[in-house]
């Protein structure tokens, strides 16, 4: 067993918190922060670099790697800053999906795109009426001739009105028993009439993220848009779910380390009561449980990455890492406040933002109770 890591993932992990260093200015994070903006130049030039789809095979303009190093590359963004770092980190949302079930024809029109920095993508899964629950869909796929119509809308859906394409969960079989056995997978292009998007509104945090609802009226998609095997499509989406939350568990691996670096350097600069901050004993053994969280999310996220490339599918496991390193996101960033006392609240000393910015992670890819739900199966198993 060895827990180091390989000289090519540190020179990976090198260029990605360059990069971050060179690029993400706290003014300019604070400024697109405010607007509401996507990062597209820095996303471009990250793009240039190979950092978008380093996961892709090279024939379609990535670099032929794998989960461990994708994750790399996210938990250097997101701790170099949680807003921009996550943006960048989630502009090939569910291209996945293309990558793993779609066909030769879907993956060379559309995975250069994404890898290039040309194309955001984005996955439609969740409902208005279904939250976290993708057993039953509402929106619906019928054959027609050689197309299929689709109607219905998918909400909170990351990207949304700025992506290229949605891969869209549909109930494909009505007559399906249970209803998840009739449900696929299909590519849906955003410049298709009667697709139609509307931002979902004040966020809380991730604010350079658009995040949306998206209307399918009547849209005609041709057949050749099935991503996978029809009928299937529930189940490609949890084994997408199973990559995806490991980049999400990354992400608040980011967000926590991020957030302790900056709450470190200001104890050790800052003086109350004529010693350091870092002097006082309280303010140690904050730093120690933060920094054991960390680890602790570290391990079980680079393992969870690890234990993916091995071509293993271990639910539990990615589970485990996302509700541990979603929930030190959030207990770290809140202790990073603490220590800047009234300064962790102003815009400028960045903690608030990646305060906000953390709790997201324990609710989008399943809340923490779905992920609760799905190590508690694995554990108990099947009951006699």
């Amino acid at each position: 067993m060895n827990f180091e890591l390989l000289k090519s993932h540190k020179e990976i992990q090198k260029a990605a918190r360059d990069f971050a260093k060179g690029e993400f200015k706290k003014e300019l994070a604070i400024e697109l922060n405010k607007k509401h903006e996507f990062p597209k130049k820095i996303w471009k030039k990250a793009a240039d670099l190979g950092f978008i789809g380093i996961h892709f095979p090279e024939e379609y303009s990535g670099q032929g790697l794998g989960a461990l190093e994708n994750i790399l590359v996210a938990e250097a963004f997101c701790s170099g800053d949680s807003s921009i770092g996550s943006a960048l980190i989630l502009a090939a949302f569910a291209s996945e999906c293309i990558l793993r079930f779609g066909s030769d024809e879907l993956k060379k029109q559309l995975l250069p795109k994404v890898a290039e920095g040309e194309m955001l993508s984005a996955g439609a899964f969740t409902e208005p009426d279904h939250g976290s629950d993708i057993t039953s869909m509402n929106t619906t796929a019928v054959h027609d001739g050689d197309d299929w119509i689709v109607n219905g809308s998918k909400t909170f859906i990351t990207n949304g009105g700025l992506a290229g394409f949605y891969i869209v969960l549909c109930q494909t079989d009505p007559d399906a028993d249970p209803t998840y056995r009739g449900m696929s997978m299909l590519l849906v292009e955003a410049d298709r009439k009667g697709v139609s998007t509307m931002d979902v509104g004040e966020k809380m945090g991730i604010h350079m993220i658009p995040t949306a609802e998206i209307i399918f009226k009547d849209v005609r998609v041709p057949s050749s848009n099935l991503i996978g095997k029809e009928g299937r499509g529930f189940y490609q989406v949890l084994e997408f779910f199973d990559e995806s939350r490991i980049l999400i568990a990354a992400q608040g691996l980011g967000i926590a380390q991020g957030a302790f670096d900056r709450a470190l350097a200001y104890v050790k600069q800052r003086e109350q009561f004529g010693k350091k901050i870092a002097e006082f004993q309280v303010t140690q053994h904050k730093l120690a449980d933060m920094a054991t969280k960390i680890e602790l999310a570290r391990l079980i996220t680079y393992k969870a990455a690890w234990n993916f490339d091995q071509g293993r599918i271990d639910p539990k496991l990615t589970s485990m890492a996302k509700m541990f390193a979603g929930r030190t996101a959030v207990e770290v960033a809140d202790e990073a406040i603490q220590l800047l006392g009234g300064y962790g609240y102003m815009a400028e000393y960045e903690v608030e933002r990646f305060y906000r910015d953390a709790k997201i992670t324990e609710i989008y890819e399943g809340t923490r109770e779905i992920q609760k739900n799905t190590i508690a199966s694995a554990v108990i198993g099947r009951l006699k």
